[in-house]
């Protein structure tokens, strides 16, 4: 199982905890095995959670890739002023804590731009978290326009990894960045590109290997 090179400490001390109250009931026995169980459970947890999978799926020009992992909430058309800079079409996908919390990138294309934006840390499913809350926006110039990314936190999110900078080359279904611990990734896309849009609210999605949207 590949795993996210940020999750290593967090799995290191889970296991760690594991191991010392296991030790500790080891000595004392009876209910004290609880606390060892419990924690064993919590530490294979956290190696799932930051687990970083290569998704098959199509690939090309034409292709819009899922940027995270989880389950469509919404598909609105919107207005997107900071790079994408028109109407747009909002796909948005909100990643629970049994998800895969690496992003990639959609389209193949050039970093133009990133932006951090600091937040509150509503629920990353509702409508206000897209406004108020810590985010990141990565924008790539890719072969049908520009393709704006956004990186969301949630109740549980504290941390937001951009790996991308201005000028950067992005591959389709290369890594993006990470999100932790429970979160939502928007991806926008022009209108005037005429994106016909594959997926609806309450489809799963696999990142970097569904196709969100294909161009003609």
């Amino acid at each position: 199982m590949r795993i996210a090179p940020e999750g290593w400490p967090f799995i290191a001390t889970a296991w760690t905890l594991a191991a010392g109250a296991a030790l500790v009931a080891a000595r004392w026995g009876g209910a004290w095995w609880i606390l060892p169980a419990m924690l064993t459970l919590l530490a294979g947890w956290v190696v799932a959670f930051f687990r970083d999978p290569i998704r098959q799926g199509p690939r090309g020009d034409r292709y819009v890739l899922a940027a995270a992992e989880g389950h469509v909430v919404q598909v609105a058309e919107v207005d997107e002023p900071m790079y994408v800079k028109e109407r747009a079409v909002r796909i948005s996908v909100f990643l629970s804590v049994f998800d895969v919390h690496v992003n990639r990138y959609p389209v193949n294309g050039t970093v133009e731009f990133v932006h951090y934006n600091p937040g509150k840390f509503l629920h990353a499913a509702d409508e206000k978290a897209s406004l108020d809350n810590e985010q990141a926006s990565v924008g790539v110039r890719g072969p049908r326009g520009p393709v704006l990314v956004r990186q969301i936190a949630g109740l549980i999110a504290r941390r937001i990894v951009t790996d991308g900078r201005p000028g950067d080359r992005a591959a389709q279904a290369a890594r993006l960045g990470l999100i932790r611990f429970g979160s939502r990734t928007d991806v926008f896309l022009p209108l005037s590109a005429r994106p016909a849009v594959k997926v609806k609210p309450g489809d799963r999605v696999r990142v970097g290997g569904t196709v969100l949207a294909e161009y003609p």
